[in-house]
């Protein structure tokens, strides 16, 4: 037994050096040669190109992470929760000696390409690298330059707070070898220039699947499950699947539902709440039509989904109670059919969030509020009290289960100690 043991510590040892040899062998890569990557001072200060980067850094959100709440935009200091510990977005002004001020456009391409930092240390991936790997070099330029033309910041950053045996860096080799393969996206001739703007978009700068797909225990993203809905971890939210074809949870939108609800917030399917919301008020609205239109095009092409055997909810609830509720809650803005008011009050009858399989959306939604992104297009949008101070859980679980399984809706029921859990989480 303990050669046995002694004899698989001994593959294991070797496996995991062989990788590290792998990832560390390789030479300091430079981004393909073009005209706009013969990067000289004189590039970086073109105000067509800071003027696209900026476009850019917009689609990619990059100030969602890399500004903390209150503080100065891009400068860092926000701490990203995962379920390994929690890891600082850094400050990625040019200031010399806490930003990027001392960092060439081939350190910065390294970094969006190859997940690796200046000095070549892997990244961790809630960098969101495995997507950003797929963008152009002219466009990673174009970003640079606008972030080098950012009034410099001086902020540090703290120190990732993660557990063993995720703090050791080098680990992050093995989770490479599993998880990651660099390469800047290649367009598919099949498809028009529309469909592979759009894919070029949601794969790599918009960074979609990092959100709308389950991750394994180890943090990881398969590649069998491309944008097929999954629980955005720790917050507590559930990102839908984004197909649009029979199965998928955008089943049934069109084009103008989808350019809609990333333009303004509200669509005749659905509206944006929670971390949907601030992605709608920070980045896509920003959007030109012809980028979100080519957005609508690609998630339209995505796979139909099996079809979703009828929810076995092997939770009761009382049906007569959660009418009541509904009535006296919720039927004024969403209406008896469940079909709300066209541009004022989202339906619950087929919506995407109501339906989506953990019920956390909803239950949150109920005790939180729902709060739409304030945007150009819809700039006094309509909101939805808390009631978490009027509601019990056993009355929240009710009033959900109810509204799952009314009307074409097929979701399973939820428990009141599932609304207890969610009722005592972190807001973000």
């Amino acid at each position: 037994m303990k050669r046995w043991l002694a004899g698989l510590l001994v593959v294991v040892v070797v496996a995991a050096a062989l990788v590290a040899w792998l990832f560390f062998r390789s030479p300091r890569e430079r981004p393909p040669q073009s005209a706009a990557t013969r990067v000289s001072a004189a590039t970086l200060r073109d105000p067509a190109l800071i003027a696209r980067g900026q476009y850019l850094a917009t689609v990619g959100d990059c100030a969602a992470c890399h500004t903390r709440k209150g503080g100065v935009r891009y400068a860092g200091g926000r701490s990203l929760a995962t379920p390994f510990g929690n890891v600082p977005a850094p400050n990625i002004t040019p200031d010399p000696d806490t930003g990027l001020g001392r960092w060439s456009f081939e350190d910065f391409w390294r970094a969006l390409h190859l997940g690796k930092g200046r000095h070549g240390e892997l990244l961790y991936p809630v960098f969101s690298y495995t997507s950003f790997t797929k963008v152009t070099p002219d466009d990673a330029l174009a970003i640079f330059a606008y972030l080098q033309s950012l009034a410099p910041v001086r902020q540090t950053s703290e120190a990732p707070s993660l557990r063993f045996p995720y703090s050791v860096r080098r680990s992050l080799a093995a989770w490479r070898a599993l998880y990651f393969k660099p390469g800047v996206y290649q367009a598919d001739p099949a498809q028009s220039a529309q469909w592979n703007r759009g894919a070029y978009l949601v794969q790599g700068l918009g960074h979609c699947n990092e959100c709308h797909a389950t991750r394994d225990a180890l943090g990881g993203l398969s590649p069998d499950h491309t944008l097929t809905g999954g629980q955005i971890p720790e917050q507590n939210w559930y990102a839908p699947d984004l197909s649009a074809r029979p199965g998928g949870g955008l089943e049934g939108w069109s084009t103008r539902d989808i350019v809609d609800l990333l333009k303004t917030g509200q669509s005749a399917k659905g509206a944006a709440f929670g971390p949907m919301a601030d992605v709608v008020r920070k980045s896509t609205q920003h959007m030109t039509d012809t980028d979100l239109e080519a957005i609508a095009t690609y998630l339209q092409s995505l796979p139909a989904r099996p079809a979703a055997e009828a929810a076995v909810s092997h939770v009761s609830f009382d049906r007569k109670k959660g009418a009541e509720l509904y009535a006296d809650r919720c039927a004024d803005c969403h209406g008896v059919d469940g079909r709300g008011v066209a541009g004022i009050y989202p339906p619950l009858d087929g919506n995407t969030s109501v339906n989506e399989p953990t019920g956390i959306n909803a239950i949150r939604t109920v005790l939180l509020g729902g709060f739409a992104p304030v945007t150009a297009g819809n700039p006094r949008p309509y909101s939805m009290p808390p009631y978490a101070q009027e509601l019990n859980d056993e009355e929240v679980a009710t009033v959900v289960s109810y509204i799952r399984q009314s009307w074409s809706n097929k979701a399973s029921a939820v428990r009141p100690s599932e609304v207890s859990t969610y009722r005592h989480t972190p807001i973000d």
